[in-house]
């Protein structure tokens, strides 16, 4: 129709061989607040990356909107008791409201935290996806995860600086989640504290695998049969523990590229891992 051909040429055009662009409008940054037909740096950490780990928590920490877009949406199957050992398909929001705006969410989140430990008493660990509002008006979360995290003799918390306007796209969520699990939970622990197994020359990690469907099954039967241990999925059906365990891998094997090989690149530098 001609009305819609007029609003979308500016998206369409020939690619004229020998030309590096084809001169669409595109790469652009999606606007807060506004749903696109793209996801947000939002989308990449907590929709991808942290939020298939099965035994965490994790909180879309800002108005419920984010949080309910991104839940039970992608297929990332998993073993366990949903909202016992295992919280995957559930959904965790702080709900903020207008006052939570005006006078910041910290006491909102320090309470949420609490009810999750008190609800959910064998999560392993919990994270903080925090949504566009929160870094417009600079609320604390990694010393809200500090002091609550001493509070709970240790427990893993994370926080997640992924608001959605940071990117154009899912694309560096995903960066900003590799950076929370090497700064988090790597240098936390470092390569010679928990978990303890004793490793062997045949450990391999699948990085870059969500179970969609459960394919990470499959390429894990596969390795299993050709004699390799996996000792991590990341991050389909994979554990906090998983994640702990991965400097001791021999090999990281990388399905998904783009949303896993800063993590990757991290380990090769520092473990030595190829």
């Amino acid at each position: 129709p001609e009305k819609t051909a007029k609003r979308r040429a500016k998206h369409l055009n020939v690619h004229e061989s020998g030309k590096s662009d084809c001169g669409v409008k595109s790469n652009l940054k999606s606007i807060p607040g506004v749903m696109t037909i793209r996801g947000c740096a939002y989308a990449g950490s907590k929709g991808v990356v942290w939020g298939p780990i099965k035994d965490m928590v994790h909180i879309s920490h800002g108005p419920v909107g984010c949080g309910q877009y991104s839940w039970g949406s992608r297929r990332n199957y998993y073993v366990g008791t949903t909202g016992i050992d295992t919280f995957v398909t559930l959904q965790f929001t702080s709900d903020f409201q207008e006052k939570d705006i005006v006078f910041g969410g910290d006491k909102k989140l320090i309470k949420l935290i609490d009810e999750v430990q008190e609800l959910f008493p064998l999560n392993n660990g919990i994270t903080i996806q925090s949504e566009c509002p929160i870094g417009l008006i600079g609320d604390d979360i990694e010393a809200v995860s500090r002091a609550k995290s001493k509070e709970y003799d240790g427990k893993t918390i994370v926080p997640v600086r992924c608001e959605g306007f940071r990117g154009v796209s899912q694309s560096l969520g995903h960066h900003i989640a590799n950076d929370a699990v090497r700064d988090w939970i790597f240098d936390k622990n470092g390569p010679d504290s928990k978990p303890k197994f004793e490793p062997t020359p045949y450990d391999v990690a699948i990085i870059g695998d969500y179970n969609i469907g459960g394919d990470a099954w499959s390429s894990r039967i596969l390795l299993e049969e050709m004699g390799l241990r996996v000792i991590a999925q990341w991050s389909g059906d994979g554990s906090l523990a998983e994640l702990e365990a991965t400097p001791k891998a021999r090999l990281n094997i990388l399905h998904c590229y783009r949303s896993m090989n800063y993590i990757s690149r991290h380990m090769e530098e520092k473990f030595g891992i190829p």
